[in-house]
């Protein structure tokens, strides 16, 4: 009966770890290689459900959805600065986002919810400035 019980125990932890390995993580980095002020990865692809959690590994960075950067029926989000923080992806289609203090600098990133692209074109009409203008058709020609 012993043996049974922490079979089960097992086995539950074993595959609860499976059930979330879909959640993504990405750091807000001053510095990677040879890149400054940088979200790495710079595109996630999640599941609907799943997590994504933003790491504050360098001071100074935040996450900030882009207006008419996500899908319709998305409320606005905007991260402290300094703190590690996280999003539950209910919605499918892209998400883009940015360091606020850093967007000119290129720090922006995307998330790409499911295989549902329809909010595609407006991410493709988004304003960048500076950095990010240069890198960003890159990035989302690779969605």
């Amino acid at each position: 009966m012993k043996k049974n019980i922490f079979l089960i125990i097992f086995f539950s932890l074993f595959l609860s770890k499976f059930a979330v390995a879909a959640d993504q993580t990405v750091e807000m980095l001053n510095r990677l290689n040879k890149e400054s002020m940088v979200f790495e990865p710079k595109i996630v692809r999640v599941n609907v459900g799943d997590t994504v959690l933003w790491k504050a590994i360098d001071k100074g960075h935040n996450v900030e959805f882009i207006k008419k950067g996500v899908p319709e029926g998305v409320d606005k989000f905007k991260s402290k600065y300094n703190k590690d923080t996280q999003y539950k992806f209910t919605i499918p289609g892209i998400y883009a986002y940015w360091c606020t203090p850093h967007k000119n600098m290129g720090m922006i990133g995307f998330v790409v919810v499911g295989d549902y692209k329809s909010n595609l074109d407006e991410i493709k009409k988004l304003r960048f400035s500076s950095k990010s203008k240069k890198i960003a058709p890159d990035l989302i020609n690779s969605l």
